[in-house]
């Protein structure tokens, strides 16, 4: 009869004792199935591992005698054994391991072997049941995702539908979220050392951090808008001084910083402070023309967020369905469950959103009008004469209009795949007027060029170009045309934040992915049930903002310039000053000489 053995793994000097199991030494072969399966995936909240796992931050060490109550906080030994800002995660960590089979005939060993043989017999018996208790888990946690979904959804078309105060109101609310979500990973990763050795103000510091980026970086979007607002302009003479707060801010934070910092700790803190400058980076670096967007129109701010969302959902439903089926190799290694077809499903959805959801939201003037004013009103603009634009000078790239494709494009194509293409119009030139079919002038295609010929039917020397005719032996091929009518410019605009959002913004999910798998958690907080914290819902919207306040200043408008605000700034300039910034617009001055 074979002895129980207790499998025992050894990493460096630290020993990490599994489970006791019945087995020979020939029976143990290396099943590299098994080191995968320890790999949770920060995707997947229900996915049963064949392997059980010891987890840096929820699963404390597991030892001869007993385990540890789970509630616990694990030592800072415990941590460093499992994981640290450079070691791996517990794939790589089995994957390195040397097993080493010790035999072992004790009272606890035997237990739990036949608690592991008694368990293993119940499930080889109830395959249907743990099937069937699967399948429920899986549909539990889709609900719970659809249901807290659609009330994240609820809360932001409510502070969208408000006005542009509150939806930034629940903007600095999510950002100081994303912050507080961040830190806390390495404060709960390191919570021994912190508390044991009193590092002081480990918290405070990163804080205040905080506080100097957002006075710093904010305080030129409010010093813009009110200098974009003629009724604020009086008290432009206080908020000169906001750069020179937010210096005084980081200057003492700088200090504090530094007085902080303790010798056997230092490598440690300067981590810490690494790690803070990134976060910042992150959060408040990123969504620094956020409120920009929000002011410009909130269309600018609705549609991004709306594309990222419904990046989000397609990605997830094409993966659920088709993930694996067309192409078996994993498309992130961070996130072995992200799958090309999620991918490529995503980009479908998402351009078909752009396209579609763009049209519709402009049709709302409180969408599309851009505002420079700080009221609590709520959904005070449902006229473009609320805020102080009519119909002809609203911005034509709300206006439906007619688009002509730049020829040269289809230049790049086969002539016979353009012809496919639907509404492509081969246009031709000849030396003759060609008449239209249907007998109208003001319908005619036609377009004149000054080319000379030697036609005799056309001694000017001019050359028409029309469209063609089958057959014709005097047309010659020009150009293809293709000519898009009835759609709004915010469509192309939309499809280019589409491409964006479905190529681009989804890496930042994998950061976060990366963030979380290097500190060994399964979600940032679980503040939002099925979602986990605000920082697993936001990760892909960063870099969307940031593409969107670059797109809006490059290709739609420049943003930094108002009248109010040029009123503004001819005010502070002198007398000369003035006379010089008059003519170089062309307008007189007389100036008056007292003798």
């Amino acid at each position: 009869m074979l002895r129980p053995l207790q499998v025992v793994l050894v990493i460096d000097r630290s020993v990490l004792t599994s489970d006791v199991f019945a087995l020979s030494l020939s029976m143990i072969p290396h099943d590299p199935s098994l080191v995968a399966a320890a790999a949770n995936d920060d995707d997947d909240d229900d996915d049963d591992n064949t392997l059980s796992i010891v987890s840096a931050s929820h699963r404390p060490t597991t030892t001869e005698t007993g385990l540890r109550h789970r509630h616990q906080r694990p030592s800072h030994k415990d941590q460093e054994l499992h994981t640290s800002d450079d070691t791996e995660d517990d794939t790589a960590i089995l994957a390195h391991a040397t097993p080493i089979l010790i035999p072992t005939t004790t009272p606890t060993a035997t237990r739990l072997h036949h608690h592991h043989h008694h368990h293993h017999h119940n499930n080889n018996n109830n395959p249907s049941s743990s099937l069937s208790n699967h399948n429920e888990r899986h549909i539990h946690k889709i609900l719970l995702r659809i249901i807290f979904g659609a009330c994240l959804f609820a809360v932001f078309s409510g502070s969208v539908y408000m006005g542009h105060l509150y939806i930034s109101a629940l903007v600095a609310i999510i950002e100081l979220l994303l912050f507080r979500e961040l830190v806390r990973v390495r404060y709960n990763q390191h919570y021994d050392l912190i508390q044991n050795q009193q590092i002081p103000l480990f918290r405070t510091t990163q804080w205040c951090w905080f506080l100097v980026s957002i006075v710093y970086t904010y305080g030129d979007f409010v010093t813009h808008v009110s200098q974009s607002n003629q009724q604020l302009h009086a008290y432009m003479s206080s908020m000169q001084y906001l750069p020179t707060v937010s210096f005084l801010l980081y200057s003492f934070t700088f200090v504090l910083t530094i007085t902080t910092l303790q010798k056997q700790h230092l490598k440690f803190q300067m981590n810490q402070l690494c790690w803070t400058v990134l976060v910042i980076a992150v959060t408040v670096g990123q969504l620094k023309y956020i409120f920009h967007n929000i002011y410009n129109g909130l269309i600018w701010f609705v549609l991004p967020c709306c594309l990222v969302f419904c990046n989000d959902i397609m990605a997830y439903v094409s993966g659920m369905l088709w993930g694996r089926k067309f192409i078996s190799r994993p498309f992130v290694a961070l996130s072995p469950n992200k799958t090309w077809e999620g991918f490529l499903g995503g980009f479908v959805g998402t351009m078909i959103c752009a396209w579609y959801l763009s049209r519709y939201l402009v049709q709302y003037p409180w969408m599309i009008c851009p505002t420079n004013q700080w009221t609590l009103a709520i959904h005070n603009v449902d006229s473009l004469g609320k805020c102080g634009i009519d119909e002809s000078s609203m911005d034509p790239i709300f206006k439906q209009a007619q688009s002509v494709v730049n020829p040269q494009m289809f230049e790049l194509l086969p002539r016979h795949l353009v012809k496919m293409i639907p509404r492509v119009v081969e246009m031709c030139s000849s030396p003759i007027i060609l008449e239209p079919t249907d007998g109208s002038s003001s319908s005619s295609p036609m377009l004149l060029t000054t080319t000379s010929t030697d036609h005799p039917h056309n001694p000017d020397g001019h050359l028409w170009i029309s469209p063609c005719i089958s057959g014709s032996e005097i047309q010659q091929h020009h150009h293809f045309e293709l000519k898009v009518k009835d759609i709004v410019p915010l469509q192309i605009h939309a499809l280019w934040l589409g491409l964006f959002a479905s190529l681009v913004a989804p890496f930042g999910g994998f950061l976060a992915s990366a963030m979380k798998r290097a500190y060994g958690i399964k979600n940032f907080d679980s503040l939002i049930p099925g979602h986990g914290g605000v920082m697993d819902r936001m990760d892909c919207q960063f870099l969307m903002a940031l593409c969107t306040w670059v797109h809006y200043n490059t290709f739609v408008k420049l943003a930094t310039i108002s009248v109010p605000k040029l009123t503004y700034l001819y005010s502070l300039l002198n007398d000369a000053e003035k006379d010089e910034f008059l003519q170089s617009i062309g307008v007189t001055t007389s100036t008056t000489t007292t003798p």
